[in-house]
């Protein structure tokens, strides 16, 4: 345990040091992170022999963010694809990031796969290659031949990957608790889900067993397909820190020039591959969430490969047909239909005024649709919709943020093999054929069957809870848990308010009365006091005292 705090500690000055060297001393100096600063400690603010306040404050963020290592770079790159929870200059230089991390020797790797396996290199493998052919944050990748004869990748974890997630995730938390007002007055309302969220998503890239589940589902789903291939996934030697996969050879999908060489025509390939996507949201509602160029491999009869399922998304079958219908009411121009659908896929939202709501969403379909803007396309719906959902908070499932990065990236790919390639336009069937199967009979029964099972469920347990309140009720142990926050507050208003009015009352009575009064006849024959009978006198005297009480009654503060 001290170990750990002395660990964490140690961490949490480097992460000032790196805050400091790029112009941040607001966030350290006014923070709980202050007393961490020895006295003498001094601070030299250039980068490349160039002052850090040369650079914008968010291009300082993704500096410090680089410095900090992988887990805070998989951070950025994470919400680098959630622009609900960050401002949009930030969100465009966490795209920015790229993960720079140096690979380690290949005798390591071979020591953790046959520790993980309980298996030498020599009775798993003819030949084990220690040349890499890539490095991330988590793991790093080395080609293989199994003893069977099949040509293997592997996926190896990096030594200590998982203690040093653990760490900064950790570190993490407790600097969003330091620094909570900061990210606050910075627009980021809600710092702690965000760290959340990231947990979930590191804790399940550590476990290459998830991926190898994601593969043979995926393999499942297309058992029948010929023109795409999932590698296969040998389960019996991968585990949580190896995942052993078929090897497959082919170009990248923008390797224009090998795909013609092939004899292959670029336009159908990417028309394929929008499509087998698309598949994959709307008929399936489970894709593959990282579909950049590197990670779609096209084979010598071109068929598409999808590789690395590390990063996948699941959309409920509401959330289809919503998601569809945001489409489907940008094509048909329509910003109201737009506005509920984009509602029905948040998890919550709190719009005060839909009419303004609606009107930026028109302004939207103007934009991309009726004026045909010329940059239009998914990059540009993308970006504008996720200025909408900062914009009014919605809180959306992240895979609609995967999906709509995912379109945009398959777009700029469509955009190189076909000539005015536009994913909308693609999308637009998927979602046609979506809105009908939505209001298909099928559909509607099942939703009638959802719906009787609940009021069934209902029903039945009614006549149990009736009877068990009836019960508490004879034995005089029903309690009631009223919250009546307000009601003291509203009891001394309605105190002040009759008091103000009985005093009024009484003072207007006298002065009335008194008044009526004056020419009576046994009022006449009394003494006098100031040249008013002394009965007259006492009258008005008590009516202005009574008005004075008033009057100090009105400005009294109410306690």
């Amino acid at each position: 345990m001290l170990f750990k705090t002395v660990k964490k500690s140690n961490r949490i000055w480097e992460v000032i040091q790196v805050l400091l060297r790029y112009g941040f001393e607001d966030i350290v100096t006014t923070t709980r992170l202050s007393r961490f600063i020895p006295t003498q400690s001094r601070v030299n603010w250039i980068r490349a022999e160039k002052s850090v306040f040369e650079y914008t404050r968010w291009e300082r963020i993704r500096m410090v963010i680089e410095e900090l290592g992988p887990t805070f770079v998989k951070l950025a790159q994470v919400l680098s694809n959630r622009p609900e929870f960050l401002p949009e200059p930030l969100v465009i230089e966490f795209q920015k990031l790229q993960d720079k991390v140096p690979q380690f020797s290949g005798d390591r790797a071979r020591d953790i796969v046959e520790k993980e396996t309980g298996k030498t290199i020599d009775e798993l493998f003819v030949y084990f290659d220690e040349v890499t052919l890539g490095s991330a944050s988590i793991g790093q990748v080395h080609r293989a031949r199994l003893i069977s004869g099949e040509d293997v990748v592997i996926k190896v974890q990096r030594p200590k990957a998982e203690i040093t997630v653990k760490t900064d995730l950790a570190l993490l938390k407790d600097l969003v608790k330091i620094l909570d007002n900061f990210f606050l007055n910075q627009g980021i309302l809600n710092p702690l889900e965000i760290v959340d969220t990231f947990e979930k998503i590191m804790l399940s890239e550590l476990d290459y067993e998830a991926e190898a589940n994601n593969l043979v589902s995926f393999k499942k789903l297309y058992k029948d397909q010929s023109d795409f291939y999932i590698p296969k996934t040998y389960k019996e030697f991968s585990t949580k820190k190896i995942l052993v996969i078929e090897f497959v050879s082919g170009c990248k999908i923008t390797d224009k020039v090998q795909l013609e060489a092939w004899g292959l025509k670029p336009k159908e390939i990417a028309e394929k591959g929008m499509d087998i996507y698309l598949t994959q949201i709307f008929e399936f509602g489970f894709f593959h969430a990282d579909p950049h160029p590197g990670n779609v491999l096209i084979r010598p009869n071109g068929t598409i490969v999808l590789i690395d399922f590390g990063m996948v998304g699941k959309l409920t079958r509401q959330n289809k047909y919503a998601f569809a219908g945001v489409f489907i009411g940008l094509a048909q121009q329509d910003a109201k239909g737009m506005a509920i659908n984009l509602r029905r896929l948040s998890v919550d939202s709190d719009i005060d005024d839909m009419r303004t709501f609606e009107n930026d969403l028109y302004e939207l379909i103007e934009d991309m649709v009726i004026y045909d803007y010329e940059d239009g396309g998914m990059t540009e719906l993308t970006i504008r919709l996720q200025e909408l959902i900062y914009k009014y908070q919605l809180k959306v499932p992240g895979s609609i943020f995967m999906i709509l990065r995912a379109l945009a990236i398959l777009e700029g790919i469509g955009n190189i093999l076909h000539p005015n390639f536009k994913a909308l336009e693609f999308i637009k069937p998927y979602g046609a054929k979506l809105l009908k199967e939505q209001f298909s009979v099928k559909n509607l029964g099942l939703d009638l069957y959802y719906t009787s099972s609940q009021l069934s469920a209902l029903l039945y347990n009614l006549p149990f809870e009736i009877r068990s309140i009836l019960k508490k009720i004879r034995k005089g142990t029903l309690n009631l848990n009223i919250d009546v926050s307000g009601l003291n507050t509203l009891n001394r208003g309605l105190d002040y308010a009759a008091h103000t009015i009985v005093l009024g009352v009484i003072s207007a009575a006298l002065f009335i009365g008194t008044s009526v009064s004056i020419n009576s006849r046994i009022v006449e024959q009394m003494p006098t006091l100031f040249g008013l009978p002394w009965l007259t006198f006492g009258g008005f005297a008590l009516s202005a005292f009574f008005a004075v009480m008033l009057f100090f009654h009105s400005f009294k503060k109410k306690k």
